[in-house]
């Protein structure tokens, strides 16, 4: 990974984790550089688990710009990074990792993805939101409606420990409630952060009425997951989290280039890939 003498110095980038076939990142940041006309920008996808992410990063010569990071990376990330963002310190978690003046910078942009998937389905200071889940995610996601101005949340999870440590972190307040009465008084904003199809939630939804609610669901494969098409039949607006993916994508380009991403181009690769 280090560069050969006489070899032509091109801006470097890649997805790290494991399993990381599946990513769609190379997807997304390539079709931003064709756009952009960024010729001397290349992406790939690397394979490493947590006790690779050390040797991996000090194997990197100057060409290397970011680094988007994957489970199970987004922890042990803390150790690699020189200097962390407060909103990566605050979610628990790193998923980008830019190349600074003093070393590599950790970054969150996961929190960006959901405001900005949210905002493109006019969510814009909704008094309440409800939480799928309560694993690492769901700080994301309660980061994020704290930054589109929610008052209260509440969190639909069965680990009450886990969702108390998320009210330790809230700047608003945080109720818990059985994971199956998520459905019930859910608010304009639900974001499922459950892994999978959401199967186990998507009969919550079948007598409620989520008419006028924005439903955010993380999952993108295999879409519409069972959740989505059951909270789209219950009358609520369903966004797929390939946007949130895409969303989150785009801040890494512009992190890693400076340049702001094309989004449009980045949403119908995604889209092109998935039904592909």
């Amino acid at each position: 990974m280090r560069g050969e003498p006489g070899a032509v110095l091109r801006h470097r980038a890649a997805v790290l984790g494991k399993p990381v076939d599946h990513s769609l990142s190379p997807v997304l940041h390539e079709a931003a550089y064709a756009a952009l006309g960024l010729e001397g920008w290349s992406y790939g996808r690397f394979e490493v688990d947590e006790g690779g992410l050390a040797p991996f990063v000090e194997g990197l010569d100057e060409t290397w710009r970011g680094l988007s990071l994957t489970m199970p990376l987004k922890v042990v990330a803390f150790d690699v990074a020189r200097e962390v963002s407060e909103l990566a310190r605050r979610a628990g978690a790193i998923n980008t990792l830019s190349r600074g003046s003093a070393g590599w910078v950790g970054d969150n942009t996961d929190v960006h993805g959901i405001v900005a998937a949210l905002r493109d389905a006019g969510v814009t200071r909704p008094h309440g939101a409800t939480i799928i889940g309560s694993g690492a995610t769901a700080r994301s996601a309660l980061l994020a409606l704290e930054a589109l101005g929610v008052s209260a949340i509440r969190v639909a999870a069965r680990n009450a420990e886990a969702v108390a440590e998320l009210a330790a972190v809230a700047e608003v307040p945080v109720v818990h409630v059985p994971l199956a009465d998520w459905a019930k008084g859910a608010g304009p904003v639900v974001v499922s952060t459950v892994p999978g199809p959401g199967a186990a939630v998507a009969t919550d939804a079948t007598s409620a009425d989520l008419t006028g609610t924005v439903l955010l669901d993380v999952v993108y494969a295999d879409w519409p997951t069972p959740l989505a098409h059951a909270a789209s039949a219950a009358g609520a607006t369903v966004v797929s989290g390939l946007e949130m993916l895409v969303h989150q994508a785009a801040e890494q380009l512009r992190i890693f280039t400076g340049v702001e991403a094309p989004v449009p181009a980045m949403q119908a690769a995604g889209r092109a890939a998935l039904t592909g």
